[in-house]
């Protein structure tokens, strides 16, 4: 999204969003695997929100959802002011056509056997149009706007002929050719070099500007996020744990968590390697059997003794457009008239001095 430019009505609303899975334990009962709790989430015409988190925390699972991939178990989400679950047949058809993905792998998603141009013309053979000739002009034209030139020779190429990068770009042409308004970009540079990464992003950026996208960026790599993303969404657990602008939640984060994700940034100055940084111990919650209370709590260096253990925060908004779910800032003390910028940074100094009694 354009710096300095106002929301618009968001495109994509998800609202107590749950999507829970079963694992069979035996011929006769599965236990229940809450990939995504009660989410909430806004997205506006034209802006990109990442979703960044270790594996497991729900990120993939959520974008799915977000495209009809998913099982919804709980809440809605709604697209344009449709939810789409009352989707089917042709509307569910034109709900496709607007709404599509990129992959993280393009080994993976990209057939073998097909060469470049049915690729990506496979969407199209799908969605119409139905004559060849103007389908052949729309492949061409993909290819070309993801700089696979000179298009007609990339077109009768096969996916393990190419780079890692030019894969990517097929997805991405793939992804386009539909002329979509919002896009889910999973993972898109984790799987290649990194010197195309920069290139893919800048591309996409471009896309972006040129269509008016919408994206949805899920993506571990923090420091990618703050440079492509409107608003960075962090999620542990399922859960969204933190939420804002993204220069805001890089340079002021206010969770233990997203704390914890920044001090594991590779630090690119040498002389700064070998400054000791916290590392957070012990591993994600099992998705299967997820404690009571706050879910970071047996990880979190801070954990108030027994209200975090006992009670799962809710995701308030202390600042403008700075959202947390951490019992370090009580939703009373906003309510009750204190000013949200002062709550946050009370709680935060006293998390930075090793308070007892911060969690």
């Amino acid at each position: 999204m354009r710096p300095g430019r106002p929301l618009d009505e968001p495109v994509l609303r998800v609202e107590g969003l749950s999507v829970t899975f079963y694992q069979r334990v035996n011929l006769w009962s599965a236990r229940p695997i809450r990939a995504v709790n009660e989410v909430d989430l806004t997205v506006a015409r034209g802006e990109t929100v990442a979703l960044v988190g270790e594996s497991g925390s729900g990120k993939t699972t959520l974008g799915r959802a977000t495209l009809h991939l998913a099982p919804i178990s709980a809440g809605r989400i709604v697209f344009e002011g449709t939810d789409i679950a009352d989707l089917d047949g042709d509307r569910l058809m034109a709900f496709r056509r607007r709404a599509q993905v990129i992959f993280q792998d393009p080994f993976s998603s990209l057939s073998p056997f097909m060469r470049v141009g049915e690729l990506v013309e496979e969407p199209l053979v799908i969605h119409g149009p139905a004559h060849r000739a103007e389908r052949e002009r729309l492949v061409l034209a993909a290819l070309e706007q993801v700089k696979l030139s000179p298009a007609t020779e990339f077109a009768d190429k096969y996916p393990h002929t190419l780079s890692g990068g030019q894969r990517q770009r097929v997805s991405i042409a793939r992804a386009m050719v539909l002329e979509p308004d919002y896009l889910v970009a999973d993972e898109p540079v984790s799987m290649i070099d990194a010197s195309s990464r920069a290139e893919i992003l800048y591309l996409l950026s471009e896309l972006q500007a040129g269509r008016d996208l919408t994206f949805l960026y899920i993506t571990h790599d923090l420091a990618s996020a703050r440079h492509f993303a409107d608003r960075i969404a962090v999620m542990y657990a399922g859960r969204i744990v933190e939420l804002a602008p993204a220069a805001q939640l890089i340079e002021d984060p206010l969770h233990p968590y997203t704390r914890a994700l920044l001090a594991a940034v590779p630090e690119p100055d040498p002389g700064n390697r070998l400054r000791q940084r916290p590392v957070v111990g012990g591993e994600p919650p099992d998705a299967g059997n997820l404690p009571g209370g706050c879910a970071f709590a047996p990880r979190c260096p801070v954990a108030i003794a027994g209200t975090c253990e006992r009670d799962v925060p809710p995701l308030i908004e202390l600042d403008d457009g700075h959202q947390v779910a951490c019992h370090l800032y009580p939703a009373d003390s906003v309510s009750a008239g204190s000013s949200p910028t002062s709550a946050a940074s009370a709680s935060s100094a006293a998390t930075r001095n090793g308070s007892s009694d911060s969690g």
